[in-house]
């Protein structure tokens, strides 16, 4: 093989490898001029768990609040039923009382696949009165349930946005009741 054909070849396999990156990076970065969010999907992160992050397109008044322990206040903002079978009840959990309060355990349930990820809203569950079923938080394929993780600790007067993911009820169930342990029920409309 010449010198010059090993230099022509590797040429062009640079430039390959160059257009080939820069396919990918436009069709990554490429939004087509339409700003629509993405569905809501069933698959967790690889990381340490799901952190408390900020909630689009809730309403202003929570659809239910559901008293707990020591001033923690969940309230729910939206519960919305999405084409892949899932229900994703969104919320914020909020510390009325005076001083910090330590969430208790017991919210993640008693199932040791959840509480090995840590506390969470694991323990939660939505009931069907109508079709007399229980729906448990959604589990990731290791086991993590698809709701906010890596709760700790919440000041007085903070507020966290949270999320929990359900199998969906059937599409004429719109009224269900959200059950968390150490929390009063309440009653939820799902729309979608």
């Amino acid at each position: 093989m010449s010198i010059r054909f090993t230099a022509t070849t590797r040429r062009g396999l640079v430039a390959l490898t160059v257009a080939a990156g820069l396919a990918l990076g436009v069709a990554g970065c490429g939004g087509g001029g339409d700003d629509k969010k993405p569905d809501t999907s069933a698959s967790a992160s690889k990381g340490s768990g799901s952190k408390p992050s900020a909630q689009e397109g809730q309403s202003e008044t929570p659809m239910a609040e559901l008293k707990g322990t020591d001033g923690l206040l969940l309230q729910i903002t939206s519960a919305e039923r999405d084409s892949g079978g899932f229900v994703t009840v969104n919320g914020n959990l909020k510390n009325d009382g005076a001083k910090s309060v330590a969430i208790p355990a017991q919210i993640s349930g008693d199932e040791t696949e959840i509480i090995k990820h840590g506390v969470s809203l694991g323990g939660a569950t939505l009931v069907d009165s109508k079709g007399k079923k229980r729906y448990y938080v959604l589990r990731d394929t290791e086991g993590r349930p698809l709701t906010t993780t890596g709760l700790g600790t919440v000041e007085a007067g903070q507020t966290l946005p949270v999320f929990i993911q359900f199998p969906s009820p059937p599409a004429d169930t719109t009224e269900v009741t959200l059950q968390l342990p150490t929390f009063s029920s309440g009653t939820i409309k799902i729309s979608g």
